[in-house]
């Protein structure tokens, strides 16, 4: 396989040196709304929305906009989706549906069912190659990293056929089409990937650890921190890097790195070079593709049409749900720095989809986006607009001016007599002075959020911290079926789900008492 390797190393470095001549990235949304429209024409939702009229159009994108209307998940699931679970054909893609992904995010009870095609899957799988070929440009890379293992620590593999189709983690169904040269790399192997309890596959990944030579690791940061501790701890080692002293990369996604950076720098001998992508079940988004600029490059040329929806009172009520007709912008009017919800076209048959996510444009002219958080994960009360990227930014910064890990955290909005409080609910096992970290956390929440520091001084009365062990976490993961796999935990509690939480906590601590 080193004859094997050295061709893949040899491609990707050949494919990075040729640059062939880049268009905007409206130039290739536009193309690629046209071959969605085109495809889909003669399905039951083209003909209900008379994708023929529009294609044909000059001014198709906007007939798009005005005639599609916007759907979250139980408008296109109740109206369309449902269908083709019911095994109707060409319902919003042609054909049939064979694959659905089980998506329930970080604050959904039940799961979703989103459609994957056999063309989005081709579509994922070029994403990827993409990635791989982007690190023919990254520097100071291992001449033989191509030779080396790369562990997926995803979801189970195991799909359950439900009458004609199959339903699983997007891993699963993505698993099964893994082109040949790459099952060499792939580990932990199919056997121990199908396994669909997350504690017995944790352990036999652990059992087999030393009989594998890793380069590349992927997966969630809580879930892949957790397996490397185990096997720190199982052969007693000082860092991950005894037994696997080729370890170079780590590929992450679903949730911002920054609060597991310091936990990961502990295990490790030499720095890892760090890679975020943005695989969702809706579709592979976005990646890094610049080894020193953590911001992820859309994909515009590859099964999937942008829309975006700017993030404010006008496009969103107080519980993080769209209002019925949304302004929403095309990828030539977002502006830097300014928060958007996404909405998603795609060759699985999402049209004008609200997938949840809120993003921040760095770059405009190379469509560069980073995370800033959910639409229904953000807190304002009274009008303090804290978003996940805030919190996430404070918690790396707090954790390296106190030097603890802060390996989970969660917030939520309560009331302070008339007026209003978070509350912080931190998991580290370090010990920590629960006032110092209170007003660190404040003080760097006014320095990055200017709306923040102003409700202090007013309606936002206070800030509340609670410091939990790092276990009651994973614990409330286990509990909700949600261990492992691609879940992550939610960064704020809202209703139902913060009376549960806190119900949880209370009753942990007092079994630990």
């Amino acid at each position: 396989m080193a004859i094997l390797a050295s061709i893949i190393k040899k491609g990707i470095e050949l494919r990075h040196k040729i640059r062939r001549s880049e268009k905007t990235p409206l130039f290739y949304q536009k193309k690629e709304l046209k071959k969605l429209l085109r495809k889909s024409e003669f399905t039951m939702f083209g003909q209900n929305y008379n994708f023929s009229n529009m294609v044909n159009s000059r001014n198709f994108v906007n007939k798009f906009r005005a005639t599609v209307p916007v759907h979250d998940y139980n408008s296109i699931y109740a109206q369309w989706w449902n269908k083709a679970l019911h095994h109707q054909e060409n319902v919003c893609w042609p054909g049939q549906v064979k694959y659905f992904a089980l998506s329930s995010g970080t604050s959904e009870s039940s799961s979703k069912h989103i459609p994957v095609t056999r063309e989005m899957v081709k579509a994922i799988q070029r994403t990827s190659l993409r990635q791989i070929i982007s690190l023919g440009g990254y520097q100071g890379l291992p001449d033989d990293i191509f030779s080396k293992g790369i562990l997926m620590l995803g979801g189970s593999t195991h799909l359950n056929q439900k009458g004609s189709y199959f339903e699983g983690d997007l891993s699963g169904i993505t698993a099964s089409k893994i082109p040949f040269w790459f099952q060499h790399f792939y580990k932990p192997g199919k056997k121990i990937a199908s396994e669909t309890d997350w504690s017995t596959k944790l352990e036999e990944i652990v059992e087999t650890a030393p009989t594998w030579d890793i380069g590349i690791l992927v997966g969630v940061p809580a879930w892949c921190q957790l397996l490397l501790e185990k096997i720190i701890e199982r052969y007693q080692l000082k860092n991950i890097h005894e037994l696997w002293p080729n370890l170079t990369i780590y590929v992450h996604g679903g949730v911002s790195f920054e609060p597991y950076r310091k936990s990961f720098d502990s295990l490790v001998a030499k720095p890892l070079t760090c890679i975020e992508t943005y695989l969702a079940s809706e579709g592979f988004i976005a990646y890094q593709d610049e080894q020193d600029n953590r911001s992820m490059k859309l994909v515009t040329n590859n099964g999937l049409f942008f829309e975006f929806v700017p993030f404010n009172e006008e496009n969103f009520n107080g519980d993080g749900e769209l209002v019925r007709k949304p302004k929403t912008l095309l990828i030539d009017e977002v502006k830097l720095d300014e928060e958007y919800a996404l909405l998603l076209s795609t060759c699985s048959g999402a049209w004008r989809y609200l997938i949840g996510d809120v993003v921040k444009f760095t770059n405009v002219e190379k469509a560069e986006i980073i995370i800033s958080g959910r639409t229904k994960h953000y807190l304002s009360l009274c009008g303090e607009h804290l978003s996940v990227d805030n919190m996430n930014k404070a918690i790396e910064m707090v954790s390296d001016e106190l030097d603890i890990r802060i390996n989970e955290f969660t917030v939520a909005g309560i009331k302070h007599g008339t007026m209003f409080a978070h509350k912080w609910f931190i998991g580290t096992d370090d010990k920590v002075d629960v006032v110092e970290l209170k007003f660190l956390i404040d003080t760097k929440l006014k320095m990055l959020n200017d709306d923040y520091r102003v409700e202090r001084t007013s309606a936002l009365k206070d800030i509340v911290i609670d410091v939990l062990p790092h276990e009651v976490f994973l614990n409330w993961m286990e509990s909700k079926g949600k261990i492992g796999n691609q879940n992550k935990f939610p960064r704020v509690m809202k209703n139902h789900q913060l009376e549960e939480w806190e119900k949880f906590v209370s009753s942990q601590m007092q079994r630990s008492n």
